[in-house]
């Protein structure tokens, strides 16, 4: 029985959960560098005048990032030759008629524009111009509530579950929003 240690399953499960570990501290670390260098009025690095950057931290202490990454983040917003990292909204429609917000945190939108039309594409999805799909929306805070529900039937609920996944495996993507009513 040679290649079925208990070691090696062991290490194969702690490389799976390292990766996913990694790519959502690497996410929650652009929300907080992003959130640290705010606008000026924002509060900037103090999470006490900053509510933003407040909230970003409270989500990355729950998801158990270390404070030492966290304090990167917040020392990257001074950084000059850090990339300048801009929070991007993109309105889709998705399968079945259901309107999406995909927020994104990205150095370069133009890399990231092309990695979502390619998702999008490959899910049965588009992208919409400002404002096709914002409608549909009610901002909250920092959420989107959904004013119109959108039910999907069982095979564009299979569609639509694809297409946010994939949009979650993207690097920049932070938050989806839908107005989908899965059966």
């Amino acid at each position: 029985m040679s290649g079925h240690s208990r070691w090696a399953q062991i290490k194969h499960k702690k490389a799976a959960s390292d990766a996913k570990k990694g790519k959502i501290f690497s996410k929650l670390s652009r929300t907080i560098t992003l959130a640290a260098k705010g606008p000026p009025a924002g509060g900037g690095a103090d999470p006490k005048t900053n509510p933003k950057l407040a909230a970003a931290i409270e989500e990355a202490r729950s998801a158990n990032m270390p404070s030492d990454n966290i304090e990167r983040a917040i020392g990257r917003a001074g950084e000059k030759e850090s990339g300048e990292l801009k929070e991007v909204l993109y309105e889709v429609f998705g399968p079945g008629g259901s309107a999406l917000i995909v927020s994104a945190v990205t150095d370069n939108p133009n890399r990231t524009t092309n990695e979502i039309k390619h998702i999008l594409a490959q899910n049965d999805a588009k992208l919409g111009v400002a404002g096709s799909a914002m409608w549909a929306f009610e901002k909250s805070g920092n959420e989107f509530k959904a004013k119109f529900p959108q039910a999907l039937s069982p095979e564009d609920a299979k569609k639509f579950e694809a297409l946010l996944e994939t949009l979650s495996d993207q690097d920049d993507v932070e938050e989806v929003y839908s107005n989908a009513q899965l059966p």
